[in-house]
């Protein structure tokens, strides 16, 4: 046995699949899971190498957090990717339900790591048909609403996702980041969406953190990384200026501590070189997430 070796291909402070099932029980574990899919991309592609840019990002962050002043110790994985089947998303879409059915089997908490915003709606998916979806919170940081009844004659895509997730009567789904949408898409939101756009969060981030803060029962997270500013992640699908920064987005993570999470997904990191912001800013997002638990 090699012991001072890393599987850089893996997700930093996770274990092997080989080390599964767990010596201690006691703690929830998580699991990483790549789903490199852009079957659905319009405008910039390359979200399918996400898991892999994001995963060596990883690498740059140290156990110890300086600023909660302990070690990241949660129980976690790297499940590794499943096999896509590239411009077929109901393909990609029955093997990912059925990876995540069997992680969930598991009792491990998937960490989803895009891959086009397309595939929150299949782990959606499996999740409400172990958990009543009328009880779970679905928390979107997005540029864009993604709410679309269709778009380009496509019923499932990156951006009529959320209308997806929204047909399967979740208990709510609260956007946060939103400053682009098409009029069909704004009205819909005003009457069934909370939407906090990017303004609010400028003028009233307290707000919003207590509003989470509220919310009780399970809670899914969907997070496209374009909620961020293209300063600070410019390799993504659809860039959109004036997005949030890396603090405000540190803020929001934070505030899920002590949330029942079922789920988190990572997407549309179209990052294709070594220390690429975008992939930088993402990873660090999973790292934060893992250190509050």
């Amino acid at each position: 046995m090699l012991l001072y070796t890393e599987n850089v291909l893996k997700f930093a402070f996770s274990k092997e699949t080989t080390d599964y099932p767990f010596e201690n029980t006691d703690f929830q574990k998580y699991g990483i899971l790549g789903v490199p899919f852009d079957g659905t991309t319009s405008y910039i592609p390359g979200a399918r190498f996400g898991p892999r840019t994001v995963r060596e990002a990883s690498y740059n962050f140290e156990r110890y957090n300086l600023k909660l002043g302990k070690n990241l110790n949660a129980e976690l994985i790297d499940l590794g990717d499943i096999e896509v089947v590239h411009g077929n998303f109901k393909k990609t879409c029955i093997k990912l339900k059925k990876t995540i059915d069997d992680v969930l089997k598991m009792e491990i908490i998937p960490i989803i790591i895009g891959g086009d915003h397309s595939i929150s709606y299949c782990v959606i998916k499996s999740i409400s048909e172990k958990i009543d979806i009328g009880n779970v919170t679905v928390i979107h940081f997005d540029a864009h609403m993604d709410l679309r009844e269709e778009y380009l004659g496509e019923k499932y895509s990156h951006a009529t996702v959320m209308r997806r997730i929204f047909d399967m009567n979740p208990k709510e789904i609260i956007q946060i980041g939103i400053r682009s949408a098409e009029e069909e898409e704004a009205k819909f939101a005003k009457k069934n969406i909370t939407t906090f756009s990017v303004d609010d969060v400028l003028e009233d981030q307290a707000r919003i953190l207590k509003y989470i803060e509220n919310i009780e029962g399970p809670v899914y997270v969907s997070l496209d990384i374009d909620v961020l500013d293209p300063a600070y992640a410019p390799s993504v699908g659809t860039p959109s200026s004036c997005g949030l920064d890396p603090m405000q987005m540190e803020k929001f993570i934070m505030s899920l501590k002590d949330k029942n999470v079922v789920g988190i997904d990572i997407l549309e990191v179209s990052s294709t070189q070594i220390g690429d912001i975008t992939a930088i800013n993402a990873a660090k997002i999973i790292y934060d997430f893992l250190c509050i638990q």
